[in-house]
């Protein structure tokens, strides 16, 4: 019988690259897989539905917070954004591990569950490089940029709450810290 799969949670400021990571170690290791969240927020250009997220209603959201649907849920700058817990549930059982792309306050929720898990938290290389990679993005307004910011400030002071720390600095590097991270914590005993 396929044992338990393995949860990896992991979180980072936006714009510090970790999708861009999480895609990278994904493409690594076949016997990942990845748990695609729901939001209530509006798809950015390239963004596929049930690829990237489920875009789904505000009125659908609070209704699956009232039945008590999510693993986790947590409003983000001004959205909703959560994960199924049956989905999550079912590929566990099944003895597949899942990567979770989650914020902190999604994260804390999972910290606090009985589900056994490795934390992961994406570092940028300074502020001043994350803050350049917001604007590059050219996805977001000033406005939101701020948000975005005054937001990575208050998350990067919760980074020690994770069981692993990883800068991404050099691409590179931090996908093969990550792959580290991964092949260690996926190791039969």
């Amino acid at each position: 019988m396929t044992g338990m799969g393995k949860l990896f949670v992991i979180s980072a400021p936006s714009g510090a690259g970790k999708t861009t990571l999480v895609r990278k170690v994904l493409s690594r290791f076949r016997s990942l897989s990845y748990s695609v969240s729901h939001t209530t927020r509006s798809p950015r250009k390239n963004e596929q539905n049930g690829f990237d997220y489920f875009f789904i209603s505000l009125e659908e959201f609070e209704k699956k917070i009232n039945l008590n649907l999510w693993l986790e849920w947590a409003k983000v700058h001004d959205n909703y954004y959560g994960t199924s817990r049956q989905f999550v549930r079912n590929c566990l059982e099944k003895g597949q591990s899942l990567l979770l792309d989650i914020d902190i306050q999604g994260a804390k929720q999972i910290m606090g569950s009985d589900l056994d898990l490795v934390s992961i938290f994406i570092i940028p290389p300074s502020f001043e490089v994350l803050s350049q990679r917001l604007e590059n993005r050219g996805t977001d307004s000033r406005e939101v940029i701020a948000k975005r910011l005054k937001n990575a400030k208050l998350e990067m002071t919760q980074k020690d709450l994770y069981q692993y720390v990883v800068a991404n600095d050099d691409l590179d590097e931090a996908v093969e810290e990550l792959c580290s991270i991964f092949e260690k914590e996926t190791a039969q005993p």
